[in-house]
């Protein structure tokens, strides 16, 4: 099974190393990715996330919020949105069967309508939870122009399947190849997920923003600053995100052969995909 990863769009917050850990000077922008993935199953493309789409580089104004707008930065380049990166790998939109998504926020939902043909599977809850738009940040988080017109979703309860990695209610996903899994990591969102696949030579695990930087997994976690009063801002079940990260830890300090990595860590993302972040994907398997 051929897995590639595609950083679909980064932005640049405010705050630099107290965002990111890396950039400086403090003044200057940070810089997170948003890591997809394009898996090649037997039946067929499935993507893992979106990141931003083409609507939002022509019109962001109109799909994102003016705050996120100036508190991210969003680097705008069509290149870098996934349908782009899919044709450079020598597919077509259409090749994409199935969307995994790990939850709604507009940075992982923005490229739906990229892919009009695949069905979208994510947990009930958290679209639910979107669609209701209770409060403020909700609505400047949930953007129903990225996805509030869509057709064909497949929706999963939080309860049910099976234990998976010291995880529960993991399940495999209706016509989705079962190297695929949806994993609940509750907590940045009601509905918010990992996905996990089984490469053959071993387990993935994009825990999306169940964490935000690389050394939160480490048996003495860390995080920069600034980065951890985001994740407080957007948390909406503390303690399950918190509990979640520790199961995380774990997993990833044992020897269960699962590499781990979120969303939004560039180092992460340049380690896994052997480039840089700033350069789409080229014909590049790992």
């Amino acid at each position: 099974m051929r897995v590639h990863h595609l950083n679909c769009i980064s932005t640049c917050p405010l705050g630099g190393r107290l965002m990111d850990g890396r950039s400086r000077p403090m003044v200057a922008r940070g810089h997170l990715a948003c890591h997809c993935l394009l898996v090649e199953t037997a039946d067929g493309l499935v993507m893992v996330d979106t990141g931003l789409g083409l609507r939002d580089v022509a019109h962001p104004r109109t799909r994102l919020s003016a705050f996120f707008l100036a508190l991210l930065r969003p680097e705008f380049r069509e290149e870098m949105t996934a349908v782009r990166q899919v044709e450079r790998l020598g597919f077509q939109a259409s090749d994409v069967r199935h969307i995994l998504l790990s939850h709604l926020d507009f940075d992982h939902a923005g490229g739906l309508d990229d892919f009009p043909r695949a069905t979208v599977h994510m947990l009930g809850i958290e679209r639910e939870h979107a669609e209701a738009q209770r409060s403020w940040l909700d609505r400047q988080r949930f953007r129903p122009q990225q996805w509030g017109s869509r057709e064909r979703w497949r929706t999963y309860r939080r309860s049910g399947g099976e234990a998976w990695m010291g995880f529960d209610g993991v399940r495999a996903l209706d016509g989705v190849a079962p190297e695929l899994l949806l994993v609940p990591l509750p907590g940045h969102t009601h509905g918010h997920a990992g996905i996990a696949v089984d490469t053959g030579s071993g387990w993935k695990l994009l825990a999306a923003d169940a964490y935000f930087h690389e050394h939160e997994m480490n048996l003495a976690p860390r995080c920069p600053p600034g980065l951890r009063f985001y994740q407080w801002m957007m948390e909406l079940d503390r303690d399950a995100r918190l509990r979640n990260q520790e199961r995380l830890r774990a997993l990833r300090a044992g020897d269960a052969g699962v590499t781990v990595f979120c969303s939004h860590d560039i180092a992460e993302f340049e380690r896994l995909s052997g480039r840089a972040a700033q350069l789409p994907a080229e014909a590049f398997v790992s």
